[in-house]
């Protein structure tokens, strides 16, 4: 799947083990990799830099919001991806996601709607 080669190449800088849970939100520079569970949102402190990966084991009760967001795991919140957001077979989004580009594989379940917006980059230089 090309998926996992991409998340080989990232470098993760916080990473949400399979057994833990975290209850808060989270702003984050760089990588997180979620594998337990987050009850509180997840917020890039910089528009255009960063990631978040859902992995198959992952949850996330809150909103998430970051230039980069791929989802195998579940999500109960809104997500905003200003630049790409991916959903594996294995992903579930109940909540809206707010989106520049979209890959979704057969099986991805969105449970909300799939709103297209232009990157905060396009929207300054189509002022």
């Amino acid at each position: 799947m090309a998926f996992k080669k991409k998340i080989k190449t990232m470098r993760v800088d916080t990473l949400v083990g399979q057994h833990s849970k975290i209850v808060g939100n989270i702003l984050y520079i760089g990588g997180v990799h979620v594998e337990g569970e987050v009850e509180g949102n997840l917020m890039a402190e910089e528009v255009d830099k960063g990631f978040v990966v859902v992995s198959e084991t992952g949850v996330v009760k809150g909103e998430i919001r970051g230039p980069t967001v791929i989802v195998y795991g579940t999500v109960n919140g809104d997500v905003y991806a200003t630049g790409t957001i991916e959903l594996a077979a294995s992903a579930k989004i109940t909540g809206s996601v707010y989106y520049n580009l979209l890959e979704m594989t057969t099986g991805a379940e969105v449970n909300g709607s799939l709103i297209h917006q232009q990157s905060p980059r396009d929207q300054i230089e189509n002022g």
